[in-house]
């Protein structure tokens, strides 16, 4: 009941505000937008649960369900007997989401403690707002078994490899190594990455509230493990060339050194060494000078090492014959401003001699008859200027400068292998053309299979034949390395001795070299053999290099069971031998 002012009492439904009427179409605009309102959450339902199912699928799942990776072995590397060189190691890698580790302080402790890691720095990880972290790679499987036994929330293990490399330092330069994501960095795991690296399969896995797997569910895609690659690397010609490497650079007391040793037949590279090396199993302490593959990324100037490339080709054009003699009296020869010598003066030299007594002064007058590109092509066509495709990151061209910008005294220093820059490889695979009937053979890192291997011709037989004769003629009595010889073979080679280049001149520092073959009669073996900066007194290829080819070569031409050549004894060097001008 109310009461008006008059006094008199009204009925609560006699209210003049009820019975105020609404327009007709504003409660029918109402109604309206209820019913569409309703529709929208209807066809939205049906959209969802019906027509569209995998929105809903998909956040339903993502709260127990998770596709994980699984590793796939990368490949093994061996040697042509099947060594191994390169092997992939199980390991664990240890990974958190963040939103589900909940960990108290307990369990953070105990957890930093099993990954000897700081906890300040494994909370700032667990505080991620990524959905994955990893916690720590390549686990040992007995850490990660003692972390899987504290069953902690959010915490999950994943299996993956580490590489492994059985030789360490011994062969670090022609292997490599890999990083943490096992994909190659350096050397033949680099080169060959896409054969070497597997393709990861997958699982799909249930975890319950806690973030723990209970099972595996859904199809499960299978690791493919990577392809093993056999090297054409012989352990026990490379121990030997490292070893002997080794120990020059430490008697010489020189900065570096580096030995590649060549199967003549095939072009097979059966060891490849240098010095620094490093132990690629351990790499926390390494220097950029460690990494070098300095064979093939490193350059030098040759120098003497050319001469028989001048002589091939004097004979080769016609131009001079095996025993054609050569003024080289009185041990000097003038080129405009310039006047180039012999560390011994000579008087009139044969072809032949001019090359087992490493006359620069004889060289230069042969390359004289020559027109300058008629030398560039030669150089050319031996590999100079070009890298030998061997796939080896960093692998380098060297220097040869195009023809037309020669001077007549840059064509007399070329002769002799100056201004013109190489690396140990090209200088190595270059004397194929001496070691065979002429041939530039073709490089190979890998095991060759197939049956001969042939190569692009050069020079003739004859001419090729001619030369190998020289070399002998070097590295016998009376020529510039007999410290090169080895007992009961016939060996071929030449030395080289240069000045560094520092800044555009040329430093009172040099690199010391040799190159050669054996057995003369049927060469089976390329050695080249290179020390830089040897300070201990010597500094001649003949006194420094040559005595580390001798050891390398004879030590495999013996591994290998090849037959000797020549019942030789080796004839002690003069007092002072010939010596390569610098």
């Amino acid at each position: 009941m109310m009461r008006g002012k008059s006094g008199r009492a009204h009925k609560f439904a006699e209210s003049p505000v009820l019975k105020l009427a609404l327009p007709a179409w504003r409660s029918r605009m109402v109604a309206l937008l209820l019913l569409g309102s309703l529709g929208v959450l209807v066809g939205r339902s049906v959209y969802l649960q019906i027509v569209n199912t995998d929105f809903l699928q998909e956040k339903g799942e993502s709260r127990y369900r998770r596709d994980l990776e699984i590793s796939a072995s990368r490949g093994k590397v061996t040697d042509r007997n099947g060594d191994v060189l390169a092997i992939s190691t199980p390991m664990k890698s240890i990974w958190a989401i963040p939103a589900d580790a909940r960990l108290t302080a307990q369990q953070s402790q105990q957890l930093a403690k099993a990954l000897d890691a700081e906890p300040k720095d494994l909370a700032r990880k667990l505080a991620s707002d990524k959905g994955f972290v990893y916690l720590q790679r390549q686990v040992s499987p007995e850490v990660a078994d003692r972390i899987a036994a504290l069953k902690l929330p959010g915490i999950y293990q994943n299996k993956e490899y580490r590489r492994y490399y059985p030789t360490g330092d011994m062969t670090a330069h022609i292997v490599g190594f890999t990083g943490v994501d096992d994909k190659g960095l350096e050397g033949v795991e680099l080169a060959f990455e896409k054969s070497l690296i597997g393709h990861a399969g997958s699982r799909s896995v249930i975890r319950d509230r806690r973030g723990q797997i209970v099972e595996d569910v859904g199809s499960i895609k299978p690791p493919q493990d990577g392809k093993d690659i056999r090297l054409a690397l012989d352990s026990k010609i490379q121990y030997l060339a490292y070893s002997m490497l080794k120990q020059s650079v430490a008697d010489n007391k020189a900065k570096a050194g580096g030995a590649v040793v060549i199967d003549a037949k095939t072009g097979e590279i059966l060891a490849l060494a240098n010095w620094p090396t490093y132990n690629p199993n351990n790499r926390d302490h390494l220097s950029g000078g460690q990494l070098r593959n300095r064979a093939v990324t490193d350059t030098f100037e040759p120098g003497s090492t050319l001469k028989p490339f001048t002589a091939a080709l004097a004979l080769e054009k016609g131009k001079f014959r095996f025993d054609s003699i050569i003024n080289c009296a009185p041990g000097k020869l003038t080129i405009g401003n310039a006047t180039i010598s012999d560390a011994h003066p000579h008087g009139a030299l044969t072809v032949a001699q001019v090359i087992q007594k490493s006359s620069n002064v004889g060289a230069a007058k042969m390359a004289a008859t020559f027109a300058p590109q008629e030398m560039w092509e030669m150089f050319d066509a031996v590999g100079f200027g070009q890298t030998s495709r061997l796939g080896f990151p960093g692998e380098v061209s060297g220097r040869l400068r195009a023809w037309k910008t020669w001077r007549p005294i840059e064509q007399a220093t070329m002769s002799y292998g100056h201004g013109i820059s190489v690396s140990l490889m090209q200088l190595a695979r270059a004397y194929s053309v001496f070691a065979g009937d002429g041939e530039l053979m073709p490089m190979s890192l890998t095991r060759v299979e197939q049956g001969p291997v042939t190569g692009v011709p050069v020079f003739s037989a004859q001419t090729a034949r001619e030369v190998r004769a020289m070399l002998e003629m070097a590295a016998g009595p009376g020529g510039t390395a007999p410290k090169a010889q080895v007992p009961g073979y016939r060996v071929a080679g030449k030395t080289g001795t240069a000045h560094k280049l520092e800044g555009g001149l040329y430093a009172n520092k040099y690199v010391s070299s040799f190159v050669g073959f054996a057995p003369v009669s049927d060469p089976r073996l390329i050695v080249a053999v290179m020390i830089d900066e040897p300070s201990a007194g010597k500094h001649y290829g003949g006194d420094v290099a040559a005595p580390v080819f001798s050891a390398i070569t004879g030590g495999a031409l013996r591994t290998l069971g090849i037959a000797p050549d020549a019942q030789m004894t080796v004839v002690s060097a003069p007092q002072q031998p010939p010596k390569e001008k610098l």
